[in-house]
């Protein structure tokens, strides 16, 4: 995988595309060649739900949440409840990581149509808690730092399951 966070115009809806997809792809090559049994290991102590598979499954249903539900304001129809908010990493660990990763890949792919598909300042259809509306820039922004800061922690994971490092 070739990944680059270098636009191929100099536009915003280049540049945040470009941006959201190299977190996408970093997030992905955390990942390549790691062994099942790593990817369902959860080494830190205070966080028994951070495992690889469970933070690919949670980008996978953050990205969900913002664009479907948010932005085009269809129904919540993602795996937590109210009794178990974290579930979509619970539930990760029964799913083998190359079958997340490619619902993963195949959303990010509707996902991209979608944004080109829309105006930056379109309004998402769903308000927020406090009544306000996002547009679909502050999404993206948003999704480029939720999924930036979850590499941060697929780097981690990684580096204490096997040694890897970088990418």
């Amino acid at each position: 995988m070739t990944r680059t966070d270098i636009p191929p115009t100099p536009d915003e809806r280049a540049s945040l595309a470009t941006f959201l997809d190299y977190v996408r792809d970093t997030a992905r090559a955390k990942c390549d060649d790691v062994t099942q049994e790593d990817a369902r290991k959860a080494p830190l102590p205070g966080s028994p739900l951070m495992t690889l598979c469970g933070l690919i499954s949670h980008l996978h249903w953050v990205e969900y949440y913002w664009f479907q539900v948010v932005f085009l304001g269809e129904e919540d129809e993602g795996p937590w409840t109210e009794e178990d908010p974290d579930r979509e990493m619970r539930i990760a660990l029964d799913v083998p990581l190359a079958d997340l990763l490619s619902a993963y890949d195949a959303q990010c792919a509707r996902y991209r149509k979608l944004v080109a598909d829309h105006d930056l300042d379109t309004e998402a259809r769903r308000a927020r808690g406090n009544g306000s509306r996002v547009n679909l820039r502050w999404i993206l922004l948003h999704l480029i730092e939720e999924t930036a800061r979850h590499n941060g922690h697929l780097d981690i994971l990684r580096e204490l399951a096997d040694g890897r490092t970088g990418s």
